[in-house]
């Protein structure tokens, strides 16, 4: 029977093979013991369902932030039998065809190749015909607008890493067109291509107001992927609309520099990697970061208290180096860089003055004695 770990890196393997597809980002490691306990991942549905009751159509009172304009000029004959607010009539052309009328740019939409369910059903499933407490004559405010159907989604955006695009400016429509799109979700474009284009800045910081890499200069200077970033697959590792783990990470990783060893902490890694990297102490299969038979992984992250995490050697978007070994690692709340200093051999390598110092090994396993 497949375990846990390989059932996830199967599924991961799977979505690689059928999508032409960040991680997490570099920041200041707070280099303290990691706390005790495992992060719980809730994973609500995502549940789609029909609004209860459709709003009243009727003009709104209050505070008014978008007004129809055939109503603001009294001329409801545009869409009633009359022209008089007082007495309209009946409207001429029911449904959306009437609304086509004058927004015929949204006849394009219709033959767009995924289609928003409430835009095939009706306008006014999202939107006033008179006017509005809300821009855009929307019936109210996103994103519980979208909630009111996306039940699934509120449920993530509960949880306690939010992500900014859904609590800032356009909110959900930073990501998603809310009538039709060529693109599955209707997003405005292919994810990778729209999470590059937010992160691409240097000025965003994350819910503990620590700043987060600028990934589309990373990606450019840095042309070793990892592979789901090579794969254009950001959601292999993170969520979109929310997370209980820091960087909206879909499953438990430190993090921190040092982090007590516990497999449950890795959960993230190992649902592609195989965790004998470094569970075993002695190995010539599970990793080439050995000296001769010494798993040089299981030294380094394999401890009851000051395990090194991936992060100390690794950068998990991109690097210069194979491996995406790291140059540098930003190292205490302060962000000094400490150098790596790694150097590859076809038989090994070498790191020179770095944690500790300088050390080398070799990946050949050693001779075996014969038997006499």
């Amino acid at each position: 029977m497949k375990t846990a770990v390989q059932q996830r890196r199967n599924r991961f393997l799977l979505a690689l093979a059928l999508v032409a597809a960040p991680a997490l980002a570099v920041d200041p490691v707070v280099t303290g013991p990691a706390p005790v306990g495992t992060v719980q991942v809730v994973r609500p549905k995502s549940i789609t369902v029909q609004r209860a009751k459709n709003p009243s159509m009727a003009p709104v009172k209050g505070k008014i932030l978008s007004v129809h304009s055939p109503f603001e000029t009294g001329d409801c004959s545009l869409c009633h039998e009359h022209k008089s607010a007082k007495n309209p009539g009946k409207v001429i052309i029911p449904g959306d065809a009437g609304c086509y009328v004058c927004h015929e740019d949204f006849l394009d939409m219709t033959k767009r190749r995924f289609q928003h369910a409430p835009d095939k059903i009706a306008c006014m499933t999202c939107h006033n015909p008179h006017n509005a407490n809300q821009k855009a004559l929307l019936t109210s405010a996103t994103p519980q607008l979208c909630l009111d159907c996306h039940t699934g989604i509120g449920q993530w955006m509960s949880q306690r890493v939010q992500h900014g695009s859904l609590t800032e400016g356009a909110n959900c429509m930073n990501c998603h067109n809310a009538h039709a799109s060529n693109v599955e979700n209707l997003l405005k474009r292919l994810p990778f291509d729209l999470c590059v284009n937010c992160h691409s800045r240097d000025d965003i910081v994350d819910h503990n107001g620590v700043k987060i890499t600028n990934i589309k200069a990373l990606l450019e200077q840095n042309k070793v992927h990892h592979g789901p970033v090579a794969q254009k697959d950001c959601s292999a590792c993170h969520l979109p609309h929310g997370s209980n783990v820091f960087r909206l990470l879909a499953a438990p990783y430190p993090s921190t520099f040092y982090a007590p060893f516990d497999p449950k902490t890795y959960e993230m890694c190992f649902g592609c990697h195989d965790e004998t990297l470094v569970t075993i102490e002695r190995t010539t299969t599970a990793t080439r970061f050995r000296d001769g038979d010494r798993n040089l992984h299981f030294l380094h992250v394999n401890k009851p208290d000051r395990g090194r995490t991936c992060r100390a050697c690794h950068e998990v978007h991109a690097s210069q180096r194979t491996y995406q070994i790291r140059e540098s690692v930003p190292y205490g709340s302060k962000g000094y860089l400490l150098k790596v200093n790694f150097e590859k051999r076809p038989d090994g390598g070498n790191c020179t003055q770095t944690c500790h110092t300088a050390r080398s090994y070799t990946n050949a396993a050693a001779p075996q004695a014969k038997a006499k």
